[in-house]
This record gives C-alpha cells, sequence and structure tokens, in this order.
C-alpha cells in the first residue's frame, strides 16, 4: 500500500475516529481542570500565629541565571521569629560561592551559613549536598528549597502556618514559570504554567495524585528522623516525591496551600529545553507509573490536528479543533489570574507550539532510558533509583 493509498483507505479513516475521541477527552479534561484550578487557589491559606526558630537550606550548583534574585528574596522575608539560611555547595571552585558572599555583605544582619563538601551519600548530588548541609542547621522547623525557586515576602509565614497543624508532617507548594528574556525560557514556562500546574491540580482534586515538590519541602526534623532522614533519598531521583510518600506511610500529611512559588525558566537552546523536559517527564513518569499512560488526554491539540488532516477537514473534526483550541486558551487565562499574572503580555500564538512540543516529549519519554542531569548521565531504575553510567 503506496502513501497515497493509506492516506484514502478507512484504516486513516478509522485512526481519525481514534483523534478525535482522544481530542474530545482532552477538551473535557481541560475544562475540567480550569474549574479545579479555580477552586483550589480559592481556598484560604493559613498564617503563622506563632514564629518558632525556621532553618532554610538551600543547596546550590553553579551560577544560575536569576540567581542573585532567587537568593536575596530569603533575606527579605517578613518573618519575626528567628531565621538562619544555610548555603552549601560540593565544590570549593563553585561560582555560587561569590553570590553567598555577596549576600553575607549586603545582608550583615542575617544569619547567613555556607559549607563547602565534596561528601557524596549517593547518586543524587543535591540530597548529598543538603546531608553536608544539616550539620549547620540548629532549628527544628527545616525549610528546603531548590536553587532556582522565588518567593514571596509572606513564604515563610504561610508555610510555617500550615505546619503549625498537628495532621501536617510536610509541607510543599506548587510553582509557575518565571521565564529569562527569549524563546526557549517563554516555552519552558509555559509548559509549566499550562501543562503541568493544572494536571496537578487535576489529579489532586480526582485522588490520582499526591505530590510533593522540590520547590519547598518544609518539615520538622523529629519528622525527618522518623522517615530515614535525608539519607534514606541519596539514591532517589525524584527524591521529593520519595519524601513526601515517606511522611505519609508514618501516618502525617502533606500540605499544599494556596500559593505558588516560581521556578526560574532560562533555556538557552532548544537541546537544553528537550533535555530539562525529558528528565522531567521521566520523573513523572516514574511517579504517577502507569497512570502516566492516561496522561495522554492533556495533550488534545495534537490529536485534534491529527483528526482534521484524517478526515480531510471534515465539519466536526474543525469542530473538535476550534473547541480544544478555545479549552487551551480558557485554561491558560484562568491559570495567570489564580496565580496573579492577569493581564501578563503572553504570546498566546505559542500555545499550540508548545502543546506540540509537549506531545513529542510525552511521547519520547516512553523511550528513554537515561536522563541527564547536571552534565552526567544517569541510567533509571524501576524502584526509581539511579546511577550515572558516564561523565558527559
Amino acid at each position: 500500500m503506496t502513501i497515497e493509498d493509506f492516506f484514502y483507505s478507512g484504516a486513516l479513516r478509522d485512526a481519525g475516529w481514534l483523534c478525535l475521541l482522544l481530542a474530545s477527552a482532552g477538551f473535557i479534561y481541560t475544562l475540567a481542570a480550569a474549574l479545579c484550578v479555580k477552586q483550589f487557589f480559592r481556598k484560604p491559606g493559613s498564617a503563622a500565629t506563632s514564629f518558632p526558630p525556621v532553618s532554610i537550606l538551600k543547596p546550590l550548583h553553579g551560577d544560575e541565571a536569576g540567581l542573585r534574585s532567587n537568593l536575596e528574596m530569603l533575606c527579605r522575608l517578613d518573618y519575626p521569629g528567628e531565621l538562619e539560611i544555610v548555603f552549601g555547595v560540593q565544590d570549593a571552585a563553585d561560582p555560587a560561592i561569590a553570590q553567598v558572599h555577596r549576600l553575607q555583605r549586603d545582608y550583615p544582619a542575617a544569619r547567613i551559613a555556607l559549607v563547602v563538601d565534596s561528601t557524596e551519600h549517593g547518586s543524587n548530588r543535591k540530597i548529598s549536598n543538603v546531608i553536608n548541609m544539616m550539620r549547620s542547621a540548629n532549628h527544628d522547623i527545616l525549610v528546603l528549597s531548590d536553587s532556582d525557586i522565588g518567593i514571596d515576602r509572606d513564604y515563610l509565614t504561610r508555610i510555617v502556618g500550615e505546619l503549625a497543624k498537628p495532621e501536617i508532617g510536610l509541607v510543599t507548594c506548587l510553582y509557575r514559570g518565571h521565564p529569562h528574556p527569549g524563546l526557549w525560557p517563554r516555552l519552558a514556562s509555559m509548559a509549566i504554567d499550562y501543562n503541568f500546574l493544572p494536571s496537578v491540580i487535576f489529579g489532586m482534586k480526582v485522588g490520582l495524585a499526591k505530590p510533593c515538590f522540590g520547590s519547598t519541602m518544609a518539615l520538622r526534623q523529629s519528622t525527618l528522623v522518623r522517615i530515614g532522614g535525608f539519607q534514606a533519598f541519596a539514591n532517589q531521583l525524584a527524591d521529593d516525591n520519595a519524601i513526601g510518600e515517606a511522611v505519609r506511610e508514618i501516618g502525617l500529611k502533606v500540605a499544599i496551600p494556596p500559593m505558588v512559588v516560581t521556578h526560574a525558566c532560562a533555556e538557552n537552546r532548544l537541546t537544553d529545553l528537550i533535555t530539562h523536559e525529558i528528565r522531567w517527564s521521566r520523573t513523572i513518569r516514574l511517579v504517577a507509573g502507569a497512570g502516566f499512560a492516561g496522561s495522554v488526554i492533556t495533550h488534545p491539540l495534537p490529536f485534534a490536528l491529527a483528526a482534521v488532516l484524517a478526515h480531510h477537514g471534515s465539519g466536526v473534526s474543525l469542530a473538535v479543533l476550534a473547541a480544544t483550541i478555545l479549552a487551551r486558551l480558557w485554561l491558560r487565562n484562568v491559570v495567570d489570574q489564580a496565580v496573579g499574572l492577569k493581564g501578563r503580555s503572553s504570546r498566546w500564538w505559542l500555545l499550540p507550539i508548545r502543546d506540540t512540543l509537549s506531545f513529542i516529549v510525552f511521547c519520547a519519554t516512553f523511550f528513554v532510558g537515561k536522563v541527564t542531569w547536571r552534565g552526567r548521565q544517569f541510567v533509571v531504575g524501576a524502584d526509581g533509583t539511579f546511577a550515572a553510567v558516564e561523565e558527559l
């Protein structure tokens, strides 16, 4: 059968009906996800009424784009309690050290400690860094967040307020993208805002997701001891998810307040974007298990486009395509309003490009057994552990 024969065959029409079905399911999902986002951010948060001492742990690796701004936010928090900030690097030549020294000079009243220790405790270098940093953490409440996370001034009071509830063992935070100038950072940010964020909120609403994010993990040292310390997660790729699961296993809850922090998006090239997103998607697949395949409905636009091609632009296929585009644009507006970005200058016409790219990454994830993380390649095991296979 030639390509032309196939294009006009019944098999292609059948494939087109399947694409229409998946696009329609995705359309319904998109509407439901938008409603879930609205509902989630309407919930009241819990501000702290007491202000116990807090240790903020910030593992660093390199002088990333926007690092100075993200670190400076920690020194400007509206928190009346005692606060110490512990930074950690594993290389004495790490350029992030200079940023910490500048911060110590510019904010002499802040309690800022720097730990430089190359000791590795497992494959996960970030967790190894955190283990080394723990010797300088003096307070019971620990707040750990990644180096590319930005926060608001009331961040800590809201986190501590949630953690004060007796049934809460850990507090984590959703995040939105904060793009640096350029096309690739904007596309990276859109993936977080319009794919990842609504899918997580929808998953939580229907009971399919119990997430924990490296954007924020706040817990007490007593809880950390009960789950085996950070050492128990030194070989985990999705260390944040594993920590959240461990907290739930000892009978405590993981709280996710109705607030967002920001995740810096600074990819300079398409290859950087794809590499990062495949590792990210591979991690989500690991966490979601067999349910990851079901998330195909979160990518309705490519199926709607395929249906139009398969059905030669029939009225039904064009109607589904139009409905899908409108639903995706509505979800975009809902997310922007919910996270405080109403009226931002966003190139709406990039959304179809972003959705197509996300679908390509989703498909590629099923064929990836290795991931690249900070210049090293790792093979991922079925149990969530990973090991380096070569230096790149």
